[in-house]
C-alpha cells in the first residue's frame, strides 16, 4: 500500500484519533491554551514532514488554517511542541498502545486486516550525518583497529533498535517494540506477536527469520495462540546434526531451498515496512534521551499507520 502524502489529511486524521484515545489535557494544572489531541495532531505533522521543531512551527504558520480546522485558535510555538512531546510521553500507561488498539480497530473495520503478521527489526540512527563524515569514519576505523572496536562496543550499547509485526496485507504495523542496544531477537517475539495477536485475534500465521529461531517461540505462537509459526532456522551452531527442538527440526525441512511463491516469502513485507518508515520519516532519530527515543519511534509507527489509512480514504 501507499502512504498519503497530504499533511492537512494526516493533520485531521490525527486529532480525531487522539480525540478518541487521549485525555483533553495532560495536567489540569497547564495553561489549557491547547488540548493534548490538537499538540498531537502537530506532532504528527512534524513526523510525517521530517521537520524539527521549529521548522514544524513555520510550516504550521504558513498552513494556519489546517490549526484552525482542528479548533486551535492559534499556532503552537516550537517550545511549545517540545514541551507536549514530552508531556505526551506515548510510553506512560499504555498510550502508545491505546492508540495502535484504535487504529488496528478501523483497519479491522475497512476490512483492510489479514491473516499473517510478519516480525523483523532495525536498527537507526542517533543522529544525522552526512556521507563524507561516514567515510571518514570508516577510513578511520580501518587505521585504528582496536579504538574501532571499542567504539563499535560502545555504540552498540545506545543504538536504538526497533522491532514490528506487520500484517502482509496492509503494511499497517501491528505492534511495535523500541528498545536500546542490540543482541538476540529472540526476546522480542512473545510480546511482539502477543499485541498483534491482542488486536487480530482473526492472525493464523506468524512469520520471521533466523533471529527469531527457538523452541520456546514456537511453543509460545502455536500452543498458547493457535498462531502457525514460520521461522527459519540458523540458530546456534552450523553443523550436520538436525537442530533440538521437534518445530525447528520441522522448519528445517519446510523451509528448505526457495521460498518464492511459498507463504514464508511474504515475511519480506515486514522488511518493505521497515524500508517504508526510513524513507518517508527518515533513519536518524532527533530525541537524545533513550526514553525519547523509543518515544519517537512509537510516534513514527503512528504517523506510519495513520498515512496508510489516510491514502486508503483517498481511494
Amino acid at each position: 500500500m501507499l502512504t498519503c502524502k497530504s499533511p492537512r489529511k494526516v493533520m485531521r486524521v490525527a486529532f480525531e484519533l487522539a480525540r478518541q484515545t487521549l485525555p483533553k489535557y495532560a495536567s489540569k494544572f497547564s495553561r489549557h491554551d491547547f488540548t493534548l489531541p490538537q499538540l498531537f495532531a502537530c506532532l504528527v505533522v512534524k513526523e510525517h514532514q521530517r521537520k524539527s521543531y521549529r521548522e514544524a512551527e513555520m510550516l504550521l504558520r504558513d498552513a494556519a488554517h489546517w490549526c484552525r480546522a482542528i479548533g486551535m485558535k492559534k499556532v503552537p510555538d516550537h517550545n511549545t511542541l517540545c514541551r507536549a512531546f514530552a508531556a505526551l510521553n506515548l510510553l506512560r500507561r499504555g498510550r502508545g498502545s491505546k492508540i495502535l488498539d484504535r487504529l488496528v480497530h478501523w483497519f479491522a473495520v475497512a476490512k483492510l486486516l489479514g491473516l499473517t503478521v510478519a516480525i523483523d527489526s532495525t536498527l537507526y540512527d542517533t543522529h544525522h550525518r552526512s556521507r563524507h563524515y561516514e567515510q571518514r569514519c570508516r577510513h578511520y576505523a580501518s587505521q585504528h583497529k582496536s579504538t574501532a572496536n571499542a567504539r563499535r562496543s560502545r555504540s552498540a550499547k545506545r543504538s536504538p533498535k526497533l522491532c514490528i509485526g506487520v500484517c502482509t496485507r496492509s503494511h499497517l504495523i501491528l505492534s511495535g517494540r523500541p528498545r536500546t542496544g542490540m543482541g538476540s531477537d529472540c526476546r522480542d517475539f512473545e510480546p511482539l506477536l502477543f499485541d498483534a495477536w491482542r488486536r487480530h485475534p482473526r492472525l493464523r500465521v506468524v512469520l520471521a527469520d533466523a533471529g527469531y529461531d527457538s523452541e520456546a517461540n514456537h511453543r509460545i505462537a502455536r500452543h498458547d495462540m493457535n498462531v502457525r509459526s514460520l521461522i527459519k532456522t540458523g540458530a546456534g551452531r552450523p553443523g550436520k546434526k538436525p537442530p533440538a527442538g521437534y518445530y525447528r527440526r520441522l522448519m528445517k525441512k519446510q523451509l528448505k531451498g526457495s521460498q518464492r511463491g511459498k507463504k514464508y516469502a511474504q515475511r519480506a513485507q515486514a522488511e518493505t515496512a521497515n524500508s517504508m518508515l526510513k524513507r518517508n520519516l527518515g533513519d536518524a532519530l532527533r530525541a537524545r534521551t533513550p526514553q525519547g527515543r523509543q518515544a519517537e519511534q512509537l510516534l513514527r509507527i503512528i504517523t506510519h499507520n495513520i498515512s496508510l489509512l489516510c491514502d486508503e480514504e483517498e481511494g
